[in-house]
């Protein structure tokens, strides 16, 4: 079935997306100094006492704050998310006056969060509401009101929560953000809190962390002959062999390819000199690059190539990044 009801199924999807794209558009334009401001001084009141932010709702606004309390965590806030219910059943004895809680309901009407609030030990101005309704009980609980409101609902009845899912999701994102701004976080301190995975893996490992230190590398001087070069190689099997001068600075680079091309030539001579036949400019980096930046200088340029000599603040070749290792270790 190539339409349905007079639209194909690319044109609905399409559909969706813009009207959620709209929503976030128009939720942008009514953002607040006032409560970006508001926010601001919530978060540096955080920094100082220590802080909680506790994310609360029921049903899919529920999902969306678990989503939200793990991109906090993520960026050194400490966050979790707070069942109402429960709460109200043992769960409150992680609250605390120092904390700051988010109550996201679309209608700010959800009776459990209503039922919940009473029994907060955080004080009103420290309650942030995710809602739709600007004159909804909820809102009227809370200091900071982040206005989540949408003109319709994507799906076809306008009543599952798409749009509005969306937009909250969103709003939540740009708390984040916006802390993440205040806080100065780096790259290195964001990896801190990602540990593994790719991810983690990308923003942490040091190129030293990774490479073949140089006592496990072939290395000779530029006087050296080609057969030479085969036994050291042999000895230490990682694809190259590293030329280098009286400071220990990389002069050149011979690797296997080079020669399987020399031996299919026919004026074959073991005893020439390794001079003539290595890379006289290879491309190298620092021990203390990200190893994911020695990823990027293989794979990216006019000729991928998969070993990378590595230097140390004097220029001294210190070993080799080999991009098999780099694969196996899931960059």
């Amino acid at each position: 079935m190539s339409d349905i009801k007079g639209q194909s199924a690319v044109e609905i999807m399409a559909n969706v997306l813009s009207i959620e794209a709209y929503a976030i558009n128009k939720a942008a334009d009514r953002l607040s100094e006032d409560s970006a401001h508001q926010l601001m001084n919530l978060f540096q009141e955080l920094i100082v006492q220590k802080g909680s932010l506790i994310f609360c709702g029921v049903g899919k606004s529920g999902i969306i704050g678990q989503k939200l309390a793990a991109t906090f965590s993520s960026l050194g806030l400490p966050s979790f998310f707070l069942h109402p219910t429960e709460a109200l059943h043992g769960d409150l004895g992680m609250v605390r006056s120092e904390d700051a809680i988010v109550l996201i309901s679309y209608s700010g009407t959800a009776e459990e969060i209503l039922k919940l609030i009473p029994f907060l030990k955080i004080e009103k101005n420290k309650r942030v509401a995710l809602v739709g309704k600007e004159d909804s009980p909820i809102v009227k609980e809370s200091g900071i009101f982040l206005d989540c409101y949408v003109n319709k609902e994507a799906c076809v009845n306008n009543q599952a929560p798409t749009t509005s899912s969306t937009l909250t999701m969103a709003m939540g994102d740009a708390m984040a953000v916006l802390y993440e701004n205040i806080i100065g976080l780096s790259r290195e301190g964001f990896a801190l809190n990602h540990p593994g995975g790719r991810l983690g893996k990308s923003l942490r490992l040091k190129v030293g962390d990774l490479m073949i230190a140089k006592d496990k590398c072939p290395c000779l001087s530029p006087k050296q002959t080609l057969k030479e070069a085969i036994v050291a190689m042999t000895d230490r099997p990682v694809g190259a062999c590293f030329v280098l001068n009286d400071k220990e600075e990389i002069e050149g680079l011979l690797v296997d390819g080079d020669i399987k091309r020399f031996f299919s030539k026919d004026n074959l001579n073991l005893e020439s000199d390794i001079l003539s036949l290595m890379n006289k400019s290879p491309i190298t980096i620092s021990q203390d690059e990200l190893a994911v930046e020695g990823l990027k200088l293989m794979e990216e340029g006019k000729r991928p190539f998969s070993l990378l000599p590595v230097v140390d603040a004097d220029q001294k070749f210190v070993g080799v990044l080999r991009l098999h290792d780099l694969f196996k270790e899931g960059l």
